[in-house]
């Protein structure tokens, strides 16, 4: 599905070296890679704080802390999505409120979230699926009318840009009250390792965040707040920061890869290639078909047998996951959702493809459908 073994060619010298020179300071826990790292990630997303962390759970379970969340409040998120992203709300003993997604961007739906507000809503976690922007305009009306909190779940959408209908622009996970995103290795930004960070221009929320990922100490052996232990290696900031000044060439080429796909499937009325709003670019973190007439299953068997690699992101809806089955949802409540399951199916998406590669891909899918 991601071919990180040739995108580390390329940049193996840096990487090699850059790695070796943390082993070699002993700085491996919060050293000057990290400090660089966070600088230099600010700077390439404009928010005045970046809290690097250990994970992209991680990140989401912090936020909710730093706003001060407690155990009853609310919290609404999309039913469509991994499951980190509800894991988290239920750990701290909120109460997650899962809602349908929107069937052509797989992301939140503003009515379905309307609908979810109660008295005890707290806050809405947008997530950025599959790379690119939630609505996240129409989102913070609602958050403002309802005086709620908005964390964004960026995990899959870092490097995505969101334009406003005044023209203004900000990059994801830059534009709620406070953003989330990981460092998993397949990531459009990935490590090779874990690690995540946490993103806000609030710098009262970015201090308290500061003391929390690391057992709430701002000077050794003070606790001023409830934390955890939660911090980027060195190693890890260091990889970061080879990739970084890559990221918007690594999303350009994904894209390229998108558009060749697209192009090849557009004639065929059994596929249904993604779709990209008008107000967010797509940076393709997963490239991501809907099947229609055609047994999503049996091609995701075809696929394996012909040893071409796909993924169903996902196959089971969160409101059925047995860990997060509640009385109060209703089927009718999750019509996209429940029609997402059984019709998605994801390509290999990554840097470094070549056309001969996606032609075997796109000849086999269409030898199957047609």
């Amino acid at each position: 599905m991601v071919d990180l073994q040739s995108q580390y060619n390329k940049i193996q010298e840096n990487v090699d070296k850059a790695v070796i020179e943390v082993i070699r300071s002993a700085a491996f826990i919060n050293g000057p890679e990290v400090k660089s790292f966070q600088t230099e990630l600010e700077e390439y997303l404009q928010v005045k704080n970046v809290i690097p962390c250990a994970n992209g759970t991680d990140a989401l379970q912090i936020a909710m802390m730093g706003l001060g969340l407690e155990q009853g409040d609310e919290v609404i998120t999309a039913d469509f999505t991994f499951a980190a992203t509800v894991e988290v709300i239920a750990l701290l003993k909120l109460i997650p409120v899962l809602v349908d997604v929107e069937m052509d961007t797989f992301n939140l739906d503003i009515d379905a979230l309307k609908k979810a507000i109660t008295p005890k809503t707290k806050a809405i976690v947008p997530v950025h699926l599959f790379g690119q922007c939630a609505n996240m305009e129409a989102i913070l009306e609602v958050a403002k009318e309802y005086n709620l909190y908005v964390i964004e779940d960026t995990a899959q959408a870092i490097g995505a840009d969101y334009t406003f209908k005044d023209g203004t622009t900000k990059k994801a996970g830059t534009i709620g009250n406070i953003g989330t995103t990981s460092f998993f290795p397949s990531k459009n930004l990935g490590c090779y390792g874990d690690g995540g960070a946490i993103f806000t221009d609030d710098d009262d929320l970015a201090h308290t965040i500061r003391g929390m990922v690391n057992h709430g100490m701002y000077k050794r052996y003070y606790h001023e707040v409830i934390g955890v232990n939660s911090r980027l290696d060195s190693i890890q900031a260091a990889i970061l920061r080879i990739k970084l000044p890559y990221l918007d060439s690594y999303c350009e080429a994904r894209k390229k890869a998108a558009d060749y796909y697209n192009t090849a499937f557009v004639k065929s009325t059994k596929i249904i290639t993604p779709i990209t709003s008008d107000f967010t670019t797509h940076v393709f973190h997963q490239y991501t078909l809907r099947i229609i007439d055609v047994d999503r299953n049996s091609l995701h068997e075809h696929l394996n047998k012909n040893g071409i690699p796909n993924a169903i992101y996902y196959p089971v809806a969160l409101h059925n996951q047995k860990a997060y089955q509640d009385s109060r949802y209703k089927e009718d409540d999750f019509t996209n959702t429940n029609q997402l399951v059984e019709t998605v199916i994801s390509l290999p998406m990554h840097t470094e493809f070549s056309e001969e590669q996606q032609d075997v891909i796109i000849s086999t899918i269409l030898d199957f459908v047609k």
